[in-house]
């Protein structure tokens, strides 16, 4: 079967190139050529002239076949149609061109020595970056059962020696057509993950891990248009700051306040809690939104306590610094607030907006330092027990009403 197609393949590109020109040697290769197609006894397998040529985007097209002749009968015929052929020996410098080159067919021979045609099939599919690539057997064997190993192996097609051309181009017409199209997913698929890997980075800088992978995997069911929402509201700065500020080094008042929002971000982050804002020193934090869970007032207090008790490794850095010690105060809220997407088309955030959010501010304005002040309507959806000493009624600037809080002091079971 290689020797007719050595000779098929050659008396057909001599026959088109002489194009009728040198009358006794057409006649010969046409006898040639009928001589060959009644060896071969396929008639599917006739010459090119007259034929349709099949017009095919170019690729780059790997031919692996032990015989010399073969391979260079293909990288012909293939050259002329526009592809980029390279050819390989053996089964072991195919598996290295396709580590060195993106191949979008790739041609191959069943029967070579050492590694067979079978062997780089089973290969190419079981590699994750070449599985793809579409694989087109070229043999003389006409065993059903090993035309069906090879297609179950996964290769997309079967010529018999010798191969027609015209069908050859047409499957390696497909065969480009394929790889096309998964190199296009391939990269929406990159795409993807890169804006996915943005949002994550993004989002995460103020919600929790899990209240992002929720957003993704879930995103209609959190409702980040505007809405109602029922949360805990958190606000903490540290006593004092402003002036202290007064008397350090620029570069000393950074990395004190970097130390101690990164402390807080973690720990607030860590207890699901959605960062709204930093101000200056201060923090605004919401549990409830977008994400609600039935605990999110114990979840904010257990935070509150978790935040005061990291102050003591705070000040232990500064300390070691020479930088001064710091208090915060905190304040805790629950009320119901619209949370929704504020802003603008060009630039916006996730926030809050609503009567609940300034009471939290003026409860704060009322903490000392190292102190958590909560308000009754955040006392009355605790379901832990909690030590809670120093009922307070606070009238505070801009609300009719005097405020109830309480200091809490940590659980009842500490």
């Amino acid at each position: 079967m290689n020797a007719l197609a050595a000779l098929r393949g050659y008396a057909e590109m001599l026959r088109e190139d002489i194009d009728h020109q040198a009358q006794d040697l057409d006649e010969a290769l046409a006898r040639l050529l009928k001589a060959i197609r009644m060896a071969d006894a396929n008639p599917g397998h006739g010459g090119t002239i007259g034929k349709p040529v099949i017009a095919a985007e170019p690729g780059f097209i790997l031919a692996v076949d032990d015989l010399q002749e073969n391979r260079e009968l293909v990288a012909r015929y293939l050259s002329r149609s526009g592809h980029l052929v390279v050819t390989a020996a053996s089964g072991e410098e195919a598996l290295r061109t396709l580590a060195d080159a993106d191949v979008d067919v790739v041609l191959l021979d069943l029967m070579m020595p050492e590694m067979d045609g079978r062997e780089v099939l089973r290969r190419i599919k079981e590699h994750p970056d070449w599985r793809a690539t579409p694989v087109i057997v070229i043999s003389g064997s006409q065993d059903m059962e090993g035309i069906i190993a090879c297609i179950e192996a996964g290769a997309d097609d079967y010529l018999l020696k010798p191969f027609n051309p015209v069908l050859l181009q047409a499957r390696i017409k497909a065969g480009i057509e394929r790889k096309r199209w998964h190199d296009r997913e391939e990269q929406y698929r990159q795409q993807l993950e890169r804006n996915q890997k943005f949002i994550r980075a993004t989002f995460g800088r103020y919600l929790s891990d899990e209240i992002v992978t929720d957003i993704l995997e879930r995103p209609e069911g959190l409702e980040l248009g505007g809405d109602l929402r029922e949360v805990t509201i958190m606000m903490s700065d540290i006593r004092g700051f402003t002036t202290m500020s007064e008397h350090l080094a620029p570069a000393q008042v950074v990395t004190m306040l970097n130390r101690y929002l990164g402390a807080m971000t973690d720990i607030i982050m860590a207890s699901n809690g959605t960062i709204d804002e930093f101000i200056g020193d201060a923090i605004l934090a919401v549990f409830g939104a977008p994400q609600h869970r039935d605990d999110d007032a114990d979840r904010a207090v257990r935070c509150a306590l978790a935040m005061q008790a990291a102050m003591a490794d705070v000040n232990r850095q500064n300390a070691a610094e020479g930088l001064p010690e710091l208090a915060m105060g905190i304040a805790l809220n629950t009320g119901t607030v619209i949370a929704g997407n504020i802003g603008s088309e060009r630039r916006s955030k996730y926030g809050f907006v609503g009567h609940p959010m300034n009471v939290t501010s003026r409860i704060e304005d009322h903490c000392l330092g190292g102190e958590i002040l909560i308000s009754d309507s955040t006392r009355q959806q605790l379901r832990g027990d909690y030590t809670l000493t120093n009922q307070r009624d606070l009238n505070v600037r801009g609300i009719d009403q005097s405020v109830t809080t309480y200091t809490i002091r940590g659980r009842a079971d500490d």
